[in-house]
């Protein structure tokens, strides 16, 4: 089979593999579609600490099963599925508790395992085991289904967020992730749904979404979110991009009693941002992260995608071969599109 082998830091080629063997508790998938992420960009100039070279990365994942260990039931040749890349073991603390993304013992696939941007898959035990394949409705397409990973996680960030009936929702970073949150804090029964960027292009392309858009290129969002919400501020705001300016200046824009989610992560080297905490202590609201999702999340992202209740037709811009995959990097990085597609 043909896979995209990252041999080292920045050092990506296309090669003949063999296709894995299965085990006899193992799942074979044939991709259909990968999905490429932000984090595929920062482990291929930067590496990750999970990931011992050569990899096969990609973890945004969908395809069909094509051959099943003697000891797997619940899957079959043919079925059509989706892999939860995050691997829970099921067994410490957290795992008990159902607070999954918190495992002691958290594995996942593209990064301790091959993952998608290849024709094969492997999916471990520990994978099968702890339900992160998940089998996808005839009525939705391997392009969609692949994008139940970062829906998946878009569902968790809200839920940590414990947004309510008319609540006024302000999302940071109009990227993929960006335009999710604004899909979801739809179905979900917020009220206003504002969509911010400092690029223009990303609001044009965020315009399908129907949310309140502000070009902080051009407008100054502090005003933006004080007139549209006449004063009283955001009540949920969601940092949807890894910037250090963008989760500095949410402090000022949350309303009293109200949240902030750090959704994006910030570079390992620069982790620290300035955090007046005179606005925490007097505003009452409340800072929270989310990291990842759990299988359950990968399973309820289906279902939403299936059903037409969120439909990310519109995310998909680009849909580009395996032996384009380099090609795909620099679009993303260069935030030319939103989701580009490798098509094994």
């Amino acid at each position: 089979m043909k896979g995209a082998i990252l041999k080292d830091i920045e050092k990506l080629e296309i090669e003949d593999v063999n296709i894995p063997e299965v085990k006899e508790n193992e799942i074979l998938i044939k991709v259909k579609s990968c999905a490429i992420c932000g984090t595929d960009i920062k482990v291929f100039h930067y590496g990750h600490k999970h990931i011992v070279f050569p990899r096969i990365t990609g973890h945004e994942v969908s395809g069909i099963v094509e051959k099943v260990g003697k000891n797997v039931k619940e899957y079959r040749e043919g079925d059509r599925v989706a892999v939860a890349p995050a691997i829970p073991c099921g067994k410490c603390y957290f795992c008990r508790k159902g607070q999954q993304t918190m495992c002691d013992n958290l594995t996942a696939i593209g990064y301790h395992y091959d993952g998608g941007f290849a024709e094969y898959m492997l999916v471990p035990e520990n994978a099968v085991m702890n339900g992160c394949v998940n089998k996808i409705p005839d009525n939705l397409s391997f392009e969609l289904a692949c994008l139940a990973e970062p829906l998946a996680c878009v569902i968790n960030g809200q839920i940590l967020s414990r947004i309510e009936t008319g609540d006024t929702i302000l999302i940071l970073g109009a990227g993929p992730i960006g335009i999710l949150h604004t899909l979801l804090a739809k179905i979900n029964s917020a009220g206003k749904i504002i969509l911010a960027d400092i690029s223009e292009e990303r609001i044009r392309e965020a315009e399908f979404t129907g949310a309140y858009l502000v070009d902080m290129s051009k407008d100054d969002i502090y005003e933006e979110v004080r007139k549209i919400t006449d004063g009283h501020m955001a009540d949920k705001v969601i940092v949807a991009v890894g910037s250090r300016q963008a989760q500095e200046i949410s402090l000022k824009l949350v309303a009293k009693r109200g949240s902030i989610n750090f959704f994006g992560g910030l570079p390992k080297e620069s982790p620290f941002i300035q955090f007046d905490s005179n606005l925490l202590h007097y505003g009452e609201f409340f800072v929270v992260g989310t990291h990842g999702s759990t299988p359950l999340h990968n399973k309820i992202a289906i279902e939403l995608l299936s059903t037409g209740r969120i439909d990310a037709q519109k995310l998909i811009t680009h849909r580009l071969p395996l032996e384009k995959i380099k090609e795909g990097l620099e679009i993303v990085e260069n935030k030319k599109g939103l989701k580009v597609l490798i098509i094994p």
